[in-house]
Formats: C-alpha cells, sequence, structure tokens
C-alpha cells in the first residue's frame, strides 16, 4: 500500500484549548480508527524500518504503544514500555520531563537495556520533544544507543524535532503540520 500524506493528514483532527487554553492539540484518533489508515501508517514504518540494525522498539504511552507494538510485531523486535509515573510494578528508572502543555515523569523497567542494545523510539507526535528527551535520557542511563525517534506527525512549531536533533537523536515522521 503506497502512503497517503494527504489522506493521513485529513484525518487528524485540531482541537483547539485542550488540553488547555492556547493548546491545538492533534488528534491522531481517526487515523487508528480508520483500518486502512492505520495500515498504511504501520506499513510505511515497517518498509522504513525492515532491515535497519536496531534491536529493540521503544513505545511511550500512551498512543505510541498502538504504534509501535504493531511496527514491533511486524518486525519481531522486542518492546520497550516507557510508561507514566507509577504504572510499573518492576524497578524503575524515572526522568521528569516538560511538554507544551505540562510537567510529567516517565519511567521504564530498570535494565531492560545494556550497552548492546540499539533503540528505535516511537510515539505518534513529535511536539515539544520532552517526552522523547526523557526517554532518551532513560535509554542513555540503561547505556543503550537510540537508533532514531519514529512518529507519525511532526509539529515543528514547537521546536521538538529541532530539539531532538541538536541532542544528535536522528528523527523521521510521516508528515508534519507546520
Amino acid at each position: 500500500m503506497i502512503f497517503d500524506e494527504f489522506a493521513i493528514k485529513s484525518l487528524i483532527t485540531p482541537i483547539n484549548d485542550f488540553p488547555k487554553a492556547g493548546v491545538v492539540f492533534r488528534d491522531i484518533t481517526p487515523v487508528f480508527q480508520s483500518p486502512k489508515a492505520f495500515r498504511m501508517v504501520v506499513d510505511s514504518f515497517v518498509q522504513r524500518y525492515i532491515d535497519s540494525d536496531f534491536t529493540h522498539i521503544g513505545a511511550i504511552e500512551a498512543r505510541g504503544f498502538v504504534l509501535a507494538s504493531a511496527v514491533a510485531y511486524a518486525l519481531n523486535k522486542p518492546l520497550i514500555l516507557f510508561r507514566k509515573q507509577g504504572k510499573l510494578p518492576a524497578k524503575v528508572l524515572t526522568e521528569a520531563y516538560d511538554t507544551e502543555y505540562e510537567q510529567s515523569v516517565l519511567e521504564v523497567e530498570a535494565g531492560c537495556l545494556n550497552a548492546e542494545h540499539k533503540v528505535l523510539l516511537m510515539d505518534d507526535i513529535i511536539a515539544s520533544g520532552g517526552t522523547f528527551l526523557a526517554a532518551a535520557r532513560l535509554i542513555r542511563q540503561m547505556g543503550a544507543n537510540i537508533y532514531e525517534v519514529a512518529a507519525i506527525v511532526d509539529l515543528p512549531e514547537l521546536n521538538g524535532s529541532r530539539l531532538l536533533q541538536d541532542a544528535r537523536i536522528p528523527t523521521f515522521t510521516l508528515t508534519a503540520f507546520a
């Protein structure tokens, strides 16, 4: 299936003033609700990464779980979950971060990665970059490397992709909203 950027962008709904005034939230839920669109997105990532040499896929809560799980399954790669604070029962590493509208804490199971691992880190959107940067710090804290950050959408006006690139983290998105 050929990727149709216009079809995907037309499904992504802008919601003004959510979760707080002044924020334009880009809701990708309709992409997941359309089997054709979801398959197009997953297949595009699978084709990009099918011959890549990363060892794990990192999924960022919550919509990143949906996307990364499908890609990990298709590529037969282990999935590492980056969760909001208090959601993992094992010993965890934690990292605080800021987004465009909140402060939060990200956690990952301690010891799930080591220096031999390279992680493709996935979420739905690159916005301010805070969540991705927190996950990258956790990956590096365990001695592993970041292969690339991947998302469906980039919101370049929020500077997240620039901050990731400044941190020497390669990025890839299927589309962007200016």
